[in-house]
């Protein structure tokens, strides 16, 4: 029953895929060996040889022991036009071979002697439950040998004796000991992937023969970088991938990682890798300003191209580097290419697979090594100590804490035993704000699939659904996902592949100005989070006015307000190949992506925002008439933003593959194409003011006449600020290799560009994109065939890459408005400042390659070395603005990025019940601007957070105030900036005052990164390790003095207990007196550029506030338990795994950092949120 009826559960999915993809379709007949034919003329040709260029010709694939045949002779054949079989007969004869036919695989077997035997059978799975075709089924040292089947079957005779088995498949091998005995046996085999280098590549254009490769490509399965309880492939990437530098500097949920391959190319345009699906080029669903990407302190909560897509459907990732691997994407793939496969169907019966995670993310507590900060207590007696000293709070509002206790006290208000009553309750408060804005949070991913088919047609398809929640209350990602791939034969001639991949996304965050985790690092203990009734406890915040102050309590904003996300998006890829003859293929791909993103940021009316806005507390109706100042009266604020991204690409692309003449020594491989692509985006944002959302998401109506600024504010803000924007490009590419006896083979690229955004200027002086490479496969020579050396490559390439930022024109674009009310005409503005003279931005790269492998792939190495420079990049120019802009763009930079990684793995040990492997990547780069910036392009905090660029400098370098100790006399923190050089100083640029006065701390970015993996199985048992370093950035530490007034409602660093407080500290500390604070004497200098505002925060960016950012993390630490078939057979399941895992346990760093997050630096808002996780999965097929 339970096969019936899932039978019947298989025909209606199969019917509904059919009815998507080839309507109509009639299945054909599997060709024979009669009907096959072949024309060869061979003469002393080896079998290897002969085979290849059958399997050229019709397609079949040829199972044999390679060791074995190279005992048979060589062949010389000449035929024209013949069938196979005749062929092969011929070719065996006499040789004492046989072969076997099974649809397309030929298998290739010594011929057995007149023996008594008994047959051995089963069935022969990897380690999720798929069959393996091909699989070497041997005796060593014998003549009895076989090969599993399409379904993964396989029989072979084996003598009563006692014997060994060997079961092997593409490196991963195992022994099996059969009894002396005469009666028939069955025995399935689970056969464990080893790591190891893939055969194939993928580059979105081609599949290339790793042995024929030239490029820098790095690929991995994608099973093998799995984190249990990570919801997106590109968090997945750390530290996997050599020459690629992975960032995070926030743990939220959703948060897209910054990606950088093999350095930074461009200064002013986007850094980010291409993401590449199936083939096609993703579009990202909110195009985000290169500005905001670039900045290290941004955090992306919107999400990028991959994001939707969910990693259980994902098959392999090849990640290309070099200009030779990139070059066939353009000039949008400066920066380097993530080329995703997808899973497919393959041969065999129906599979369903249901993966599940549940994950528990843990909170952060006081009690963590990383917060260190005061309790109740010790900020108490801090207060009391800048009170009893005559601390100045200056305008701040002494509401609350022990400061509004010792104001009531003095003012005769209380007398002192209510005073120390009260005191001592605050003392002991000790608010806990970690657990009422955090969580522990439980999150989960659920994915079914379903995949299989026959010889004609093969499918996959999946659903999913992801709960993904954060640590800080209310934050959530929440994902629904489908995906479906059909492959179809239509004929000999002509197969169809059909992808569709879709997801539903719902994001929730609270407002970034909220930001509830900084919020309670910096939130004192000492204050209430609620009333003795139970309700919000408030204090009052400074307004926009002076002497208006409002509530404030976190707890309040947060339920008053929201920030909201809602995502859709669709892609279609459609597939149609023909092949005309053997060696003449060609393709049609055609695609569409659709997305769809809404958000919504909501401040409600009893929000400190709006009342701040309004002029009056909630409940309060502000004052109206002409002295009214109140710009939302009635209501709250509500932000809408609308974006919408459509694409369609068309590809044409014609393959040419062949040995010149029939010789096996020349193969030529050759594609040409052509691919059109068109992107539609479309925005739209507004700001409403009088919005309720508690009342029907209703407006309020109000006389406008009433409220001046309120009128005002809406005149301005009328119309909602509208993008559409249209990309056409149309291009022609062409690869062409050529490859000697598989010892070396050469290659070149070309691609040129033509698109609407480039300008016409740069279109008249199009720019092609082009690379030469190749490989030297050193172990092909007949003095290095040993049975340990596997492969020794070499190989190298050099590429030409340009690029053109959009936006510019060679001629002045100008935006039509409509009419202004103050003029009551209609108006224009400047949209583009004309841009003549501007060209493309170029870069070239050099990369060079060794590739070995030793003893059966037990030891493999792989080590790369590259050199990339940029020549005209571009960089923004200051001009007066009267020239309608502030900026202009101009070719003004140089830049180089030189590196090179290691990687290593290493199998100790491969037996039957145990293996273990060791695998490592080391990564370093060198990157440095070569030319001199803008001399007042930059300010004072682009040297201090590092977005300013230096010459001789790497980018992301920042800078530092000098410390020079404490003042003995009265603890105030002493600067080498430059007071007594004034009249020098004011005759210099802001770049030569700023670099002179500041010093160089290092860089944001780490130079060095990396991984240890380490894997072991025993048996049904497998225990994997990831560590992951970083080596080369540095730190700086969260601000000490977080505002120029220590206010009652903010806690402070612990280190502030060992302040300077008498003369003779300033031996033991560095740590400034808290209470002396003053304005920096670059103030007073109307001639000079800022310094600094104060000596405190000179003292934040000093640096003594520095340190190392290396760090080694235990990123993931798993272990999988695979059920024995023998247990599955009985429930009818062909697997099942229980995973136990934990991410992000342990990170090993400097202990100056005192818990604070290396990847965190303290140039932004406080982030907590990179969490120890702890995931329990579950895997089950049938």
């Amino acid at each position: 029953m339970r096969k019936k009826k899932r039978s019947g559960h298989m025909l209606t999915f199969l019917c509904v895929l059919f009815l998507l993809s080839v309507p109509g379709r009639q299945t054909m007949a599997a060709e024979t060996l009669d009907t096959m034919k072949v024309s060869l003329d061979l003469k002393e040709a080896t079998v290897k040889e002969f085979f290849d260029i059958v399997k050229k010709q019709t397609g079949l694939n040829f199972l044999y022991n390679s060791e074995e045949i190279r005992n048979m002779p060589p062949i010389t054949i000449q035929c024209s036009d013949q069938p196979v079989r005749p062929v092969m007969d011929k070719v065996m004869e006499g040789t004492g071979y046989t072969y076997q036919i099974d649809g397309h695989f030929v298998t290739v077997t010594r011929q057995q002697k007149d023996l008594t035997l008994r047959l051995v059978t089963g069935v022969i799975k990897d380690e999720k439950g798929e069959v393996l075709p091909g699989v070497n089924v041997y005796i060593p040292n014998s003549t009895y040998q076989t090969f599993s089947d399409s379904e993964g079957r396989y029989k072979l005779s084996i003598p009563k004796e006692a014997c060994k088995v060997i079961y092997s498949f593409i490196g991963s091998t195992i022994e099996v000991a059969f009894p002396e005995g005469g009666t028939p046996l069955h025995k399935d085999i689970i056969l464990q992937n080893d790591i190891h280098i893939d055969e194939v590549v993928v580059t979105g254009y081609n599949i290339v023969d790793r042995r024929k490769l030239t490029s820098s490509v790095t690929s991995l399965k994608a099973e093998d970088i799995m984190r249990p309880g990570v919801t997106s492939i590109d968090q997945m990437l750390e530290g996997q991938i050599p020459d690629m530098v992975f960032m995070n500097n926030s743990g939220e949920v959703g948060v897209v990682p910054r990606l950088r391959i093999r350095g930074t190319s461009t200064l002013v345009g986007n850094r980010e890798p291409l993401w590449v699906l199936d083939g096609v080029v993703l579009q990202d669903p909110v195009n985000v300003s290169p500005e905001e990407l670039n900045n290290p302190d941004y955090i992306n909560r919107i999400g990028n191209a991959i994001a939707g897509i969910n990693p259980q459907d994902i098959e392999r990732i090849d990640v290309l580097k070099d200009a030779s691997a990139t070059a066939l994407y353009g000039a949008k793939a400066a920066n380097g290419v993530i080329v995703v496969t997808t899973k497919k169907g393959r041969e065999g019966k129906p599979i369903v697979n249901y993966h599940m995670t549940l994950s528990y993310k843990r909170r952060p507590r006081y009690t963590d090594k990383r917060i260190n900060l005061m309790n109740s207590a010790e900020r108490i007696d801090f207060s009391r100590y800048l009170v009893q000293n005559g601390y100045d709070f200056g305008s701040a509002e002494l509401n609350v804490g022990y400061e509004s206790l010792a104001q009531q006290y003095y003012q005769g208000m209380m007398n002192q035993e209510e005073f120390a009553r009260q005191v001592q309750k605050l003392e002991g408060l000790n608010t806990d704000w970690f657990d009422i804005l955090t969580r522990d949070a439980l999150s989960s991913q659920h994915s079914v699939s379903l995949s299989g088919g026959s010889k004609e047609t093969r499918y996959y398809g999946s659903v999913g659904y992801t709960i993904d929640n954060d640590v800080i209350r209310g934050n959530k990602n929440e994902r629904y996902s489908f995906s479906m791939h059909l492959d179809s034969d239509l004929s000999r001639m002509f197969s169809t592949s059909l992808v569709m991949i879709g997801n539903v996304s719902n994001r929730q965050y609270s407002i970034e100005d909220l930001s509830p985790l900084d919020y309670a690092y910096n939130a004192s203990r000492a204050i209430p989070a609620y009333d003795g009734n139970g309700d919000y406890a408030y204090y009052k915040t400074r307004g926009n006015a002076i002497n208006e102050y409002y509530n404030y309590n976190i707890m309040n904003e947060l339920a008053n307000s929201y920030n909201k996300q809602e995502g859709n998006s669709v892609n279609v890829n459609f597939t149609l190949k023909g092949k005309f003859t053997d060696y003449l293929k060609a393709s049609l791909i055609a695609s569409y992506q659709t997305s769809a993103t809404d958000q919504e940021k909501w401040w409600g009316e009893k929000t400190n925002r709006v009342a701040i806005l309004r002029h009056s507390e909630y409940g309060t109706t502000p004052a109206s008439g002409e002295g009214s100042s109140s710009e939302l009266p009635f209501g709250g604020e509500l932000t809408s933003n609308r974006y919408r991204n459509k694409n369609w690409m068309l590809r044409m692309q014609v393959d040419f593959n062949k040995y010149v003449n029939g010789n096996p020594d020349h193969y030529i491989n050759a594609s040409v194409g052509t691919e059109a692509n068109s992107t539609k985006y479309n925005a739209m944002g507004s700001v409403y003011r009088g919005y309720y959302e508690d009342r029907g998401r209703q407006f309020s109506y109000t006389e406008l006449d009433d409220y001046p600024y309120y009128k005002n504010w809406l005149q301005q803000n009328a119309y909602p600020t509208i993008t559409d924007d249209l990309t056409n490009l149309l291009s022609g590419y062409a690869t062409i290799s050529y490859t000697y006896k598989n010892l070396f083979t050469l290659n070149t690229n070309a691609r040129m560009d033509g698109s609407n955004k480039f300008g016409d200027r740069s279109n008249e002086k199009l720019l092609p994109i082009w690379s030469i490479s190749g490989n030297y496969n050193i172990s092909e020579h007949a003095f290095l065939k040993r049975d340990w050396i596997d492969f020794i490559m070499l190989k190298a390439s050099y590429g030409y890459q340009g690029n053109m930022m959009k936006g510019q024109s060679p001629q002045m674009i100008i935006r039509q408005l409509p009419t202004n009310p103050l003029y009551g005409e209609l108006v224009s503005e400047l949209l583009v400042y004309p841009n003549p003279n501007l060209r493309w931005e170029k870069t070239t790269s050099t990369n060079t390659g060794i590739t070995l492998s030793f003893f059966d792939r037990r030891l493999q190495f792989e080590g790369e070395m590259y050199f990339k420079k940029t020549k005209d990049a571009f960089l923004t120019k200051t001009v007066s603005s009267v020239n309608g802009v502030g900026e202009y763009l101009v070719n003004s930079g140089n830049i180089s990025n030189n590196g090179y990684s290691l990687a290593l793995t290493i199998s100790p040990i491969r037996t039957k019940d145990f293996d273990w492997i060791l695998s490592t990547s080391f990564s370093k780069i060198f990157n440095k601007l070569e030319t001199l910036p803008g001399e007042d392009q930059y300010e004072l905090t682009d040297f201090l957070n590092g977005t300013a660029l230096s010459k001789g400098k790497p980018i992301g370098t920042f800078y530092s105030y000098k410390f020079a100790g404490l003042n003995p006399n009265n603890g105030t923190p002493v600067f080498d900036d430059g007071e007594e050089r004034q009249e020098e100083l004011v005759k210099m640029t802001k770049y030569g005052l700023y670099t002179n006065i500041l010093e160089e701390s290092g860089n944001r970015e780490p130079t060095i990164s990396g991984t240890f993996n380490n894997t072991l199985r025993y048996n049904n048992w497998r225990l994997n390790a990831v560590f992951n370093y970083s080596i080369g950035s540095k730190v700086r530490l969260f601000k000490l003095f977080k505002s120029n007034v220590f206010v009652p409602w903010t806690n402070v660093s612990k280190d502030l207990v060992d302040h300077w407080s008498k003369p003779g500290d300033e031996s033991i500390t560095n740590i400034p007196n808290p209470l002396a604070y003053a304005a920096h004497w670059s103030l007073r200098n109307q001639e000079l550029a800022t310094i600094a505002p104060s000596n405190f925060e000179e003292y934040n960016y000093s640096d003594i506030r520095v340190v190392s950012g290396d760090y080694l993390k235990i990123s993931t630490l798993s272990l999988t338990y695979e059920f024995k078939s023998e247990i599955l057979s009985t429930f009818g399941l062909s697997r099942l795994a229980l995973n136990l895992s934990g991410n992000n346990l342990y990170t090993f760093c400097s202990s100056k950092l005192k818990g604070q997050t290396p990847q965190q630096s303290g140039f932004s808002e406080v982030q907590l949120t990179d969490c120890p996780s702890y995931t329990f999965g579950l895997d089950i097929s049938f």
